[in-house]
């Protein structure tokens, strides 16, 4: 049976339950786009590494987003496309909770990355002369690590906490993956004190990252309005515009479905959320850095052309 000592071993992902002609489309624009993403970020993160005109800290930040969306979309689509093909939705709890540490670790990582990318742009468009001091390559390589380091942390932290609850059944998982709240929603046991670690580590990690992502963003565009002339303005907002981007896109979609888990989980809502966050940025982030960026084009370029 499924259950052991009061414990679930298995979870059953209900994933997107559809008339069977709208699984073989679903499955189809999944599978396109994971083969897309992974392609896509594969690419710029070997054109960078193989680019000697890129190693610079803006493209540094780009290759570990790039690098770290690869990942992303690995944590999430494969099992899916599994349950479109073979309709087994089952996933081990030990598996479930893998799936959630990486989850966790990444989204977590993502989140203080684009603080960090944020910063660096507002080194590079607020204090132009002294930017090469300011952001020394070791400083960057120490930026990178604490991104991956804060974000593994937190999510052990977090996940100490969830795996000590116990799940008595049902063992149904409203979602395409192992996500906290539907997880916190089966437990059988008091959850109080893993909601209140999940939220507050929530907070220190999304909204304190959100927070340096506001005021650099509020001095560059200060900074920008400064400059005389509408093409030197057009130019420094396009340094930053994609960025920009991929920011509002990301934590408008995690902080829409971290700020009320209870609610949320009633709707479907947070399943396709959590495809925005999930399947749609990793697989526009790319496009969106590389069409605004010559350097990064002209390299792909290079590189996908041969030399």
């Amino acid at each position: 049976g499924n259950w052991s000592g009061g414990h679930v071993a298995e979870f059953i992902l209900v994933g997107f339950p559809t008339s069977p002609p709208l699984q073989l489309l679903l499955f189809v624009l999944f599978l396109a786009i994971y083969l897309l993403t992974s392609l896509e970020n594969a690419l710029i993160v070997s054109t960078i590494r193989l680019t000697p005109s890129l190693h610079r800290p803006m493209y540094f930040f780009l290759g570990h987003l790039s690098f770290l969306e690869l990942w992303y979309i690995n944590v999430t689509v494969p099992r899916l496309l599994g349950a479109f093909l073979t309709q087994d939705r089952r996933v081990s709890y030990v598996g479930c909770m893998t799936q959630l540490y990486f989850f966790i670790a990444l989204a977590c990582t993502e989140c203080v990355l684009l603080a960090v990318m944020a910063y660096d742009r507002y080194l590079a468009i607020c204090e132009p002369l002294r930017y090469p001091n300011l952001m020394p390559s070791g400083l960057a390589i120490r930026l990178a690590a604490s991104s991956w380091g804060s974000g593994f942390l937190s999510s052990m932290m977090k996940l100490l906490f969830i795996s000590r609850l116990s799940y008595c059944g049902p063992n149904i998982i409203n979602h395409f993956f192992c996500d906290i709240s539907p997880l916190l929603n089966l437990t059988c046991s008091d959850k109080e004190q893993a909601e209140l670690v999940d939220f507050l580590l929530a907070l220190v990690m999304i909204l304190l990252p959100l927070l340096a992502v506001v005021s650099s963003y509020a001095a560059i565009i200060a900074a920008i309005l400064r400059i005389p002339t509408a093409q030197g303005r057009r130019k420094a907002f396009s340094t930053c515009a994609s960025h920009l981007a991929v920011v509002v896109i990301y934590y408008s979609s995690t902080l829409f479905t971290y700020a009320r888990p209870q609610a949320m989980y009633t709707f479907n809502h947070n399943k396709v959320i959590s495809v925005l966050y999930t399947v749609i940025v990793p697989f526009l982030n790319p496009a969106i850095y590389c069409l605004r960026n010559k350097e990064v084009k002209d390299a792909l370029r290079k590189s996908v052309l041969g030399r």
